[in-house]
């Protein structure tokens, strides 16, 4: 094995829901007082775990040549069998310029990883009786009561339609809500909005503000029909906190992160971290790999250090380690338990992990809730499992479950550019080819 190298209130105009709220929170309130998992997951030789460790070892060395041809700063490499770290290393640089060493504790800003976390919160709250995830929205934000859609032209230009019907918690869920990133038809309004892409950090309005001004803009496609990437995750982190009573921030934290021992896993950096925070970099007009500048933006360690905490964007907010989302996903792979912290039910795992979607993603993928589900490995032309389960974030970092091996996978860097690079496939070929069946 590789060493480690080196606040909210109820909201007022909300209609009584119509289920006990003492009942759930004694029930939340029991679930959170769970006994925390704490301590370090277990180390295992890689043999010992059904690795050839020469094999493995093949991963520390195509990394380091991703840093020497100047195609990523550094990259942490986690990979858990049977709940046991079997491989984990740190290559390159946290800060390429300055000659900053990546360290295996460094924190970096998972983006669309925060999805699945967010996810796995509201079917805590479904465990919970809080919801039903075939709940209109509206039965809970009553401003996605009246949602539109915009129709495109021949020709050119738009007409806004009613929504064909509501959209419900499910189609959050399962990305089809028809809801992008502002773009497409319809776009000069999200643009008129100030609501396009999907980075949060540098809003100074709760989110709950922000999801409250997307129910009145026209909407990509009719619910259920299309697959579409976007504010979904966004919505559900609004409809978290108005279900809950809390800010998606104190729920995460209080429910998923102190029981999973996650401390290091935030939405903005507690003060004394600033230094673990991994520079995100990208390539110049010739190639060459830079650091991105200080100061604000979503490249920069920006508002995550210095911006006005507010915005808890439950679609791409959250910075995180390896360590932290790997205790994440081992606790999916384990049916929602890690230790004594119970977070999820067996059978709520089984329904997250499940296609949803139909074809709408191709013959390769479906899509569960929060989750990519790997449906045919031909298609998908990869090394890998049928029922495998992960996805990735906008600073190239990625991750996978594999039930059928048993298998966790956790890969971070910090990485923005269109420069051509294949890490992604090399890992997933490097990591089944060092198993021995």
């Amino acid at each position: 094995m590789k060493r480690i190298t080196s606040r909210a209130a109820r909201s007022p105009y909300r209609s009584p829901p119509p289920y006990s709220r003492a009942a759930v929170l004694l029930l939340a309130t029991a679930l959170a007082c769970a006994a925390p998992q704490t301590g370090e997951l277990p180390r295992v030789d890689p043999a010992d775990a059904g690795f050839v460790p020469e094999r493995l070892e093949r991963l520390g060395a195509a990394m380091e040549e991703y840093v020497a041809d100047g195609s990523l700063p550094g990259s942490v490499v986690m990979v858990l069998r049977d709940g046991a770290v079997a491989y984990e290393n740190a290559v390159g640089y946290s800060d390429a310029e300055a000659g900053t060493p990546l360290a295996m504790d460094a924190i970096f800003r998972i983006a669309s990883q925060t999805k699945a976390v967010v996810s796995v919160a509201v079917m805590m709250l479904q465990d919970e009786g809080a919801l039903l995830i075939s709940d209109p929205v509206s039965r809970h934000l009553p401003a996605f009561a009246n949602t539109t859609v915009a129709v495109p032209r021949e020709g050119g230009g738009y007409d806004v339609v009613p929504a064909n019907r509501g959209v419900t918690i499910r189609d959050l869920l399962t990305h089809t809500a028809g809801i992008g990133y502002g773009w497409g038809p319809g776009g000069d309004r999200w643009q008129e909005a100030e609501i396009t892409g999907w980075y949060f950090a540098h809003r100074d309005e709760p989110v709950r503000a922000t999801v409250d001004r997307m129910g009145a803009l026209p909407f990509q496609a009719q619910p259920g029909e299309r697959f579409v990437y976007g504010y979904a995750t966004d919505i559900l982190g609004a409809l978290v906190e108005e279900v809950s009573g809390q800010t998606l921030d104190d729920f995460l934290r209080s429910r998923i992160f102190e029981p999973l021992d996650m401390r290091d896993t935030h939405f903005y950096l507690p003060r004394g971290k600033e230094d673990r925070l991994a520079s995100v970099h990208g390539h110049n007009a010739e190639g060459d790999l830079i650091r991105s500048p200080e100061g604000p933006g979503m490249n920069t360690q920006g508002q995550y250090v210095t911006g006005p905490r507010e915005s808890f964007s439950g679609g791409a907010g959250l910075l995180s380690t390896a360590r932290d989302y790997a205790r994440f996903l081992q606790m999916m792979l384990n049916g929602g338990t890690l230790g004594d912290a119970r977070i999820l039910s067996p059978a709520s795992v089984a329904l997250m992990t499940a296609n949803h979607v139909g074809d709408l993603m191709g013959g390769a993928s479906g899509f569960g809730l929060g989750f990519r589900v790997r449906l045919d490995l031909g298609a998908a032309g990869q090394p890998g499992s049928v029922g495998d389960y992960g996805w990735g974030g906008a600073y190239h970092t990625t991750y996978w479950v594999d039930p059928a091996e048993r298998l966790v996978v956790v890969y971070f860097t910090q990485r923005s550019s269109f420069r051509p690079v294949d890490d992604h496939a090399k890992l997933r070929a490097l990591v089944y080819g060092a198993l021995q069946g």
